[in-house]
């Protein structure tokens, strides 16, 4: 019965023509801003977050969550269409939905795509339902030793599976952790590291950063990489798969999203690792493998399916743990705390209809993005068409008016300016800078529940190993980090050799 009534309570909230009109405008900006190629759900958070900041709680992180998967659907329609991933993880509907487009076959590739992605969304929502309470009820056992132990496994996972390699992403963790520093320190009142600038006394806001290394630069990489001309883009075709082509995606759509929703709840993973992997796992299951790279529509339904599960589970961790699934969720957690809402496992008891309003407009959000898409893709062809010279200037205007209308500074938006740069140049040299923004969300807060231990433990700094659950979550933080750094493949390769050696001879 508590299932129920939670989720009575849910419906009761997201169904408020607020709340309904806001999901809708979050999906529809998120598919808008996630079909123009190379700018992904981050930076389409990153430019919506200061429209939040005028909405009630439940109402901004429903309009937050919107334009995240709707900008994770969004990708996809440029990876069929163009060959483009719209974001990192369409990049695998890439390999069998641009084929189908060539042979004419855009539009089934589309609805398919639209129906894998529902399928998988509704499969997370339902994971999300069943384990989220569970999870924040082994979580109220957790005092600031294992916060802070969470936190150090949550930042050493995000390093390591950065695309530009562990000791890359270690730094840039490191770098958004001091970055977090800048500021009043809340527990002595002394100034730190603001360099005598009166307006870092608050700190560097998180809009600016993000909006910056993710807006920003994402705009100064495509423009760099930008020759568009997309004529054949609008050969659409027939919409609707065959009963054969129905039959044959059921089981791989429940396989991703399967997969989909397992690394979701894992903090660092996120939608690429969930659409590599599943693609990957269903090409050695199916029976058809020998067509997948050719157009095979069960290479378009895996990735997508397991894209969107993860999209949704990515909020268990966010929500139960305060720890971000992804690094769109760490902006989710800062758009939290920013209306003074603190996640974790009281989350759920203190604040349900947030929460289980949250759940109830997944439901929502899905069914908009399917009735509102079918009938859009050939309004989302013609803005494939729109000169890139035209496009992301607008883009960069509406960033620094977004900056600008959150405390009327121009040193915001210089700054954000700025922060562009910064991300550009990193992105030059191969560090992603995805992990700076977790170690600048999580930074804070590891060091907030790293003084409370200390001052519970009297300074013992042992408690850390001495707690059970804390030093369970720092071993495997460390064996995280020592199976990535550690050549062990070549090790072992190594060994292996050496071993047919000694027995040949």
């Amino acid at each position: 019965m508590d299932l129920l009534d939670n989720l009575a309570l849910g419906l009761s909230t997201a169904a408020t023509i607020q709340n309904l009109l806001y999901c809708f405008v979050g999906v529809f900006l998120g598919t808008f801003i996630g079909v123009l190629p190379g700018v992904g759900p981050l930076a389409a958070v990153a430019m919506l977050l200061p429209v939040s900041f005028y909405l009630p709680p439940e109402t901004a992180l429903v309009m937050l969550a919107g334009v995240y998967y709707g900008a994770e659907y969004g990708g996809s329609i440029a990876s069929i269409l163009l060959n483009i991933p719209g974001t990192p993880s369409a990049s695998v509907t890439c390999l069998d939905g641009y084929p189908m487009a060539q042979q004419g076959r855009a539009g089934i590739a589309l609805f398919s795509t639209a129906m894998a992605s529902m399928f998988g969304a509704l499969f997370g929502v339902v994971v999300m339902v069943l384990l989220s309470p569970r999870l924040a009820e082994f979580a109220l056992l957790f005092q600031p030793a294992e916060y802070f132990s969470v936190m150090v496994l949550g930042l050493v996972a995000a390093s390591v599976v950065s695309t530009s390699g562990a000791t890359r992403g270690l730094m840039m963790v490191c770098l958004g952790i001091l970055l977090g520093t800048i500021g009043v320190d809340v527990n002595s009142g002394e100034t730190r590291f603001t360099g005598g600038i009166q307006e870092l006394r608050d700190g560097v806001s998180l809009v600016v950063v993000a909006m910056g290394l993710f807006g920003i630069s994402e705009v100064m990489v495509s423009l760099r990489g930008a020759t568009q001309s997309y004529a054949g883009a609008g050969l659409i075709g027939s919409m609707f798969p065959t009963a054969a082509e129905w039959a044959r995606s059921l089981m791989p759509a429940l396989r991703g999203s399967v997969i989909g929703s397992f690394f979701g709840t894992l903090p660092g993973t996120g939608q690429t690792v969930a659409s590599f992997v599943s693609y990957a796992l269903e090409k050695r299951v199916n029976k058809r493998a020998h067509q997948f790279g050719k157009g095979a529509i069960e290479g378009v339904v895996v990735p997508e399916a397991a894209n969107n599960a993860a999209a949704q589970t990515a909020f268990i961790p966010t929500l139960t743990l305060g720890i971000p699934g992804s690094t769109t969720m760490a902006l989710m957690l800062g758009a939290l705390m920013i209306h003074g809402i603190t996640p974790g496992p009281r989350l759920i008891s203190d604040h349900p209809e947030l929460f289980w309003g949250l759940v109830v407009s997944f439901v929502f959000g899905n069914i908009f993005l399917l009735v509102l898409n079918i009938p859009l893709i050939g309004i989302w062809v013609r803005l494939l068409r729109v000169p890139h010279y035209y496009l992301y200037p607008t883009v960069i205007v509406l960033i620094c008016v977004g900056v600008y209308s959150i405390s009327n500074s121009l040193t915001d938006v210089w700054a954000t300016l700025i922060f562009g740069a910064i991300g550009y140049g990193l992105r030059l040299f191969r560090f992603e800078p995805a992990p700076l923004l977790i170690g600048f969300v999580l930074g804070p807060m590891m060091e907030e529940y790293f003084r409370r231990a200390m001052l519970l433990s009297r300074g013992d700094a042992t408690v850390f190993l001495t707690r059970p659950g804390s030093a369970a979550l720092l071993a495997g933080a460390v064996l995280l980090l020592a199976a990535t750094l550690f050549p062990w493949r070549q090790w072992l390769a190594r060994a292996i050799t050496r071993a047919r050696g000694r027995i040949r001879s």
